[in-house]
Parts: structure tokens; C-alpha cells; sequence
């Protein structure tokens, strides 16, 4: 029986494929836009610099200041840029830290966004958005956030390195897995979950064993589309509290976060999420979830430690108690002896434990 639920659907345009970046003139007169500030992370400038050549006296300029976690000065600075050069979009090329500005700008100033993802992160299919001020990350949810067209082209994963890739992944796994046991929830945004989950299952270990796959490539891009789905549709929970805890208040990178701690916040719930263990580990092939999840970033070369990214220990109490303020609905209430334990495990790096 097919019990109540609500599901909500949202315009947005989506265009897939190998060599889809040669369509953003298009997409561009599509939206009646004219002057686009092409934005990006320092290391992207010069692929950033080769799409305002392709994009001619449509680019107003490149705006090359995306960082983790969006600090509120540069969301600032970069608003200001696009005033001053009489910008009428912007254009996000890259991962989630460069989407994420340029939700931030979409939100201050209502201007239009048009996001060209470069990694697996999914926020280009979100509401959602974060600024960190103050040493706090500050989340929330705004339709005007969401970008008008996004472009996945594949050919533009192709010399992201392995590691990032495996990362990047699986943080996108992670929100079609909260999405499954979400409060939330329901059977479209499941379909969707699972199908994106079976799809990086199988794209992440063949980009490591041949980075220049292009079908893996292709794969995880679709399987982060439909990850990025799931976390615009529905309500996530405690790991993603602890990723924005651990991110926000500890400055760490926020891909390996979602790595590091996704089995363990699996295992901590999964009692009280059968349904969607079940999913999941049907997903990945594999009898139990969270150990699937743990063994695809383990034997794919991905962190699976937070001592390893960053974190200290004397930290940990601080974390499980900022998780432990404000949280998220959870399958499982939550508890703080067990949460400082699930903390300490990731610290450490040990297997999942129930």
C-alpha cells in the first residue's frame, strides 16, 4: 500500500551530453540574458578565461574568488563585480563551492543563474544554499537560488583527478541515501535515489581503474543529476548536519567530509531506516549499506579518516555538540554519546559499527 505523500516539482532545464557546452550561446539568448560574469575557483581561471573567449562580448568578465563554503565576503565581493560590470547573469563553472556563490548571488540580488558543473557535487539541482559567517555555516532553502539551465557535459569531468572524483561521488551519493529514509520523502524522489546511487556504484571504481573512461564519466555525472534531485526534493538529516558542522565550523573540505562520515551516519540510523539500507546496499550490490559505502571510498583511494582531512581530536567534543543544537529530523533522535562515538570513529577511520 502506497502510503500518503507529497511531491513537488520545479522548473528548471537540463541539457546532458558529450559537447553540450557548445550550446550555452543558445542557452543564454534562451533566457534573454546578455551579459554573463563567468564565475569559478582560482585553479578554473584559465578554463573559466576559455569560455568568455567562446562566449565573446556575451561575458562581461570572470570572477575567479569561489571558495569551500562560501564565505560571506566573497559572496559579497563577487555581487559587487557583477554591478560594477554590468552583469545580467552569471555563468558557475565548477563544483559546489562555485555554485554556491553563485546561489548566493542569485539569492542577495535575483540574479539569474546558469550553473556548469565540473564535478559530481549536485547542488545545481537545489533550493538550497550556504554562507558561512562568523565560523558558522548558515543553510536554507530559496526557489530563486535555483539555477535557470544547468549543462552537464561530460567532456568536462574527464581531467578532474581520480581522488576528486571518488569525493565528489560520493558526497553526491550521500544525498540520494538521506534521501531515502528523508521525512519527507516519497516514491519518485526513490526511484531517483536509488537509480543515481547504482550509477555512481559503478562509475566511481571504473574512473579509478581509467580516469579517460568516458562512459564512467558519464555515468557519474548522470548519477549526480539524480542525486542532485533527491537533495532539491526532499529534507536531509544527520549526516548532512554533521557535514555542515564539520565544514562551516572546522573548515574542512567538503566533499572528503561527506566521505569520511556518510557509513557512519548510515550505521547510526540504519536500525531505524531498514527500507532504505536495503536500497542502498541493492544499489551497490552488497549486503549491507553502509560497509558498501565505506569499502567504494576505501578501495577507490578516498580518505576514510577525518583525522586525515584536517580534523583534530580535541575538536570533537565541539562538533558533537553544535550537531547536537538546531537539528535536523532524523530516523534515529539523536543522542549524544552516540554521536560523539560515531565522531570518534570517523576520526579515526574504523569500519561502520551499528
Amino acid at each position: 500500500m502506497t502510503t500518503p505523500f507529497v511531491f513537488e516539482s520545479r522548473a528548471q532545464r537540463v541539457i546532458f551530453g558529450t559537447g553540450a557546452l557548445a550550446r550555452i550561446a543558445e542557452e543564454l539568448d534562451a533566457l534573454g540574458m546578455r551579459r554573463a560574469l563567468i564565475l569559478c575557483t582560482p585553479p578554473q581561471r584559465e578554463q573559466a578565461e576559455r569560455l568568455a573567449a567562446q562566449l565573446g562580448e556575451r561575458a562581461a568578465g570572470v570572477f575567479a574568488g569561489a571558495v569551500m563554503h562560501v564565505p560571506m565576503e566573497v559572496a559579497r565581493e563577487a555581487r559587487a563585480v557583477a554591478l560594477r560590470l554590468d552583469a545580467d547573469c552569471a555563468v558557475a563553472l565548477g563544483g559546489g563551492s562555485t555554485i554556491g556563490l553563485g546561489k548566493a548571488i542569485a539569492l542577495d540580488s535575483g540574479l539569474p543563474i546558469l550553473a556548469v558543473p565540473t564535478t559530481y557535487a549536485g547542488s545545481e539541482m537545489t533550493p538550497i544554499y550556504g554562507v558561512t559567517h562568523n565560523g558558522l555555516k548558515h543553510t536554507g532553502k530559496d526557489t530563486r537560488v535555483m539555477p535557470r539551465t544547468v549543462i552537464y557535459d561530460p567532456d568536462l569531468t574527464i581531467g578532474l583527478p581520480v581522488g576528486l572524483s571518488v569525493v565528489s561521488g560520493i558526497n553526491a551519493l550521500a544525498h540520494a541515501a538521506e534521501g531515502l529514509y528523508a521525512i519527507d520523502g516519497n516514491p519518485v524522489m526513490r526511484l531517483l535515489a536509488e537509480e543515481g546511487i547504482a550509477a555512481l556504484g559503478r562509475a566511481l571504481p571504473a574512473i579509478h581503474a581509467d580516469p579517460a573512461d568516458g562512459q564512467a564519466r558519464a555515468d557519474a555525472l548522470y548519477g549526480a543529476w539524480l542525486c542532485g534531485q533527491v537533495l532539491g526534493g526532499v529534507g536531509m538529516a544527520l549526516h548532512h548536519k554533521l557535514c555542515h558542522t564539520l565544514g562551516g565550523s572546522f573548515n574542512l573540505p567538503h566533499a572528503e567530509t561527506h566521505t569520511v562520515v556518510l557509513p557512519h551516519a548510515l550505521a547510526y540510523n540504519a536500525g531505524a531506516a531498514p527500507d532504505a539500507m536495503q536500497r542502498i546496499a541493492r544499489a551497490l550490490g552488497a549486503d549491507d549499506a553502509p560497509r558498501a559505502v565505506h569499502e567504494l571510498a576505501r578501495d577507490n583511494g578516498a580518505p576514510v579518516a577525518l583525522k586525515d582531512i584536517g580534523m583534530r581530536e580535541q575538536d570533537l567534543d565541539r562538533a558533537c555538540a553544535l550537531a547536537m543544537e538546531n537539528q535536523y529530523p532524523n530516523p534515529r533522535p539523536l543522542e549524544a554519546q552516540a554521536l560523539r562515538q560515531l565522531l570518534q570513529d570517523a576520526f579515526d577511520g574504523r569500519p561502520p559499527r551499528a
